[in-house]
């Protein structure tokens, strides 16, 4: 189960890094379109390729990080990972502050800038989940050598 947590945990940053990449793609590919004279219409659907990265940030977003964070709170509760449950809710909270921002910097632009810094916190948060999970050290079990002199 440790070893779940810790895959978890690293999944999240992986999924949150893919999050800042899409959304870069989605950004540079609407600049450069609207640079080329495009033009953006509520009814329809996006003319450049780069706006797949709207679908992929916002179902990782609504879906499959809180999804997997969900997993890591209940993987946490038979990890026995030290005050890995506490981390595995630290995680889940900045989730669900990351979902209410990033819905929330529709209407009010400043949320967005909060949704980006929060990202960094939740990174933060599941890498050091993440780390926290490692095997715990090993004591040697053998009792010390004694040499044995010859007379």
């Amino acid at each position: 189960m440790r070893t779940t947590y810790r895959v978890l945990a690293f999944v999240i940053c992986g999924l949150v890094m893919l999050q800042a990449a899409s959304h870069a793609w989605l950004s540079s590919g609407l600049a450069i379109y609207i640079g080329e004279g495009g033009t953006l219409d509520p009814n329809a659907p996006p003319a450049f390729p780069e706006a797949l990265g709207f679908m992929i940030h916002g179902m990782n977003g609504m879906y499959v990080i809180p999804v997997v964070a969900i997993l890591l709170l209940v993987v946490s509760f038979f990890a026995k990972v030290p005050r890995g449950v506490m981390w595995a809710v630290v995680v889940l909270v900045l989730v669900a502050l990351q979902v209410t921002l990033g819905i929330l910097g529709h209407e009010m632009s400043a949320l967005a800038f909060l949704h980006g810094l929060n990202a960094l916190l939740l990174f933060g948060a599941a890498l050091l989940a993440g780390m926290r999970a490692k095997a715990p050290a090993r004591v040697a079990a053998e009792a010390p050598r004694t040499s044995v002199g010859v007379g």
